[in-house]
């Protein structure tokens, strides 16, 4: 591969992030834009300990939260002094904050593998969400720490006020965490934490220590999450207890498994997915945490490897020219899918509906444009119905998918 071929895909992120708000141009996109690109940096960097070394954290968030309260001092401490710091130097701030959380925490939590650092990292968490309600100097109570990034001395005459100042601002960082972390995936190091994660008796065996590597690599991660929770006190001006808790290091959890661990891309397109979800599903429904809770579920059960994983089962027909061969019959199991989601989608708004609103707005509610009734007997069967339905034909048409995938795997030819 030429070092042409290799920049490309690096010089096409590039053009993406400078070109998106060209296109996208209201304040909501570019507001959603910024989001997704610190989640974005957030959830490779979860992806760090996840996907390649195999540590499995329920507490990320600490070192996410922590930061951007670290960045939010900061920006403030550079105003009261009147300091020459500028705004894009902040996320350093976050980012050495993030690193020695990671080493405080970590030095503990790396001595053990598997289920015990699992335990130890969601204790950990709690630990910090309980704290963050009772050091009000540092976390602000409930209400949290404000700042005001305008105040700050301006960069090239820039003071990123405007929010598409702020997204390119967090779109370079992005940039630049995105590389560094792939670049840290094909080093030496970032192999062995390979090696740590599929066979650890073996690296030690070849004279690695499997605490260091993993507690390397657990800093690591925590200086770009550092550096993720500085880009998000930057965006929002304000950080909370909520990025601290439970809920946040589960968002990345998700947005890690469902992108697809096993591949760097994968958690790209978790955040991006998950993110415009999250904003969007919060203004159309109440029960918008069950579906993210269903959609984990279905992608544990029928895709552990993520959509990252599902996008690559189909590389090899791809480079043999077989794709077309697939085509037909997912088209034709295209019809059962919608008819089962949109079934799903009806049930879960009736119950919402019956259980939520109906006390207060009555048993009235509108369904893609359709007028329901959620007490009605009617409403229900169409419902289950059309679930029901649209599950049998998934089941009727799963045979021809599988014959597609047995035609595509004997005209491969071999080594493809």
């Amino acid at each position: 591969m030429t070092s042409v071929s290799r920049a490309l895909p690096w010089l096409l992120l590039a053009v993406l992030f400078a070109l998106l708000p060209k296109v996208l141009t209201s304040n909501t996109a570019i507001t959603m834009l910024s989001m997704m690109s610190i989640m974005i940096v957030f959830a490779l960097s979860y992806n760090m300990l996840l996907g390649q070394t195999g540590l499995l954290s329920f507490g990320h968030a600490v070192y996410y939260g922590l930061a951007g309260f670290l960045a939010i001092h900061a920006m403030n401490y550079i105003v009261r002094n009147k300091l020459g710091i500028p705004l894009p130097f902040v996320p350093i701030i976050g980012g050495i904050g993030g690193l020695f959380f990671a080493f405080v925490f970590g030095w503990v939590s790396t001595k053990r593998a598997g289920t015990v650092f699992s335990m130890i990292s969601l204790g950990l968490g709690e630990l910090v969400a309980a704290s963050s309600l009772i050091l009000r100097g540092f976390f602000g109570g409930e209400e949290g720490i404000t700042a005001n990034r305008t105040k700050l001395p301006s960069f090239f005459g820039y003071k990123f006020g405007p929010q598409i100042e702020v997204y390119y601002l967090i779109a370079i960082w992005a940039f630049i965490c995105i590389v560094l972390m792939y670049a840290l995936t094909r080093t030496p190091f970032g192999r062995m934490c390979n090696a740590v994660r599929e066979n650890p008796e073996r690296a030690e065996f070849v004279g690695y220590s499997t605490q260091r590597v993993r507690f390397i690599a657990f800093c690591l991660s925590g200086f770009f999450a550092g550096v993720a929770g500085a880009l998000a006190a930057i965006n929002f001006e304000i950080m909370n207890a909520q990025s601290v808790g439970a809920a946040q290091s589960g968002s990345v959890l998700l947005m890690t498994y469902a992108g697809g661990a096993g591949y760097f891309f994968g958690p790209i397109i978790g955040a991006i997915i998950i993110t415009y979800l999250q904003i969007t599903l919060s203004d159309v429904t109440g029960a918008w945490m069950l579906y993210f809770g269903l959609l984990f579920i279905l992608v544990v059960m029928f895709s552990p490897g993520g959509i990252a994983g599902w996008i690559m089962l189909h590389a090899p027909a791809a480079r043999a020219g077989q794709l077309g061969r697939l085509a037909p019959s997912y088209a034709l199991a295209s019809i059962p899918m919608a008819l089962s989601l949109f079934g799903a989608i009806m049930i879960i708004e009736t119950a919402h509906h019956q259980l939520v609103k109906a006390a207060s707005d009555g048993p009235a509610m509108h369904f893609f444009g359709l007028a329901l009734n959620s007490n009605s007997v009617l409403t229900w069967a169409m419902a289950v119905g059309l679930f029901a339905a649209g599950v049998i034909g998934l089941r009727l048409v799963w045979p021809r998918i599988s014959d597609a995938w047995g035609a595509v795997s004997l005209a491969r030819p071999k080594g493809a």
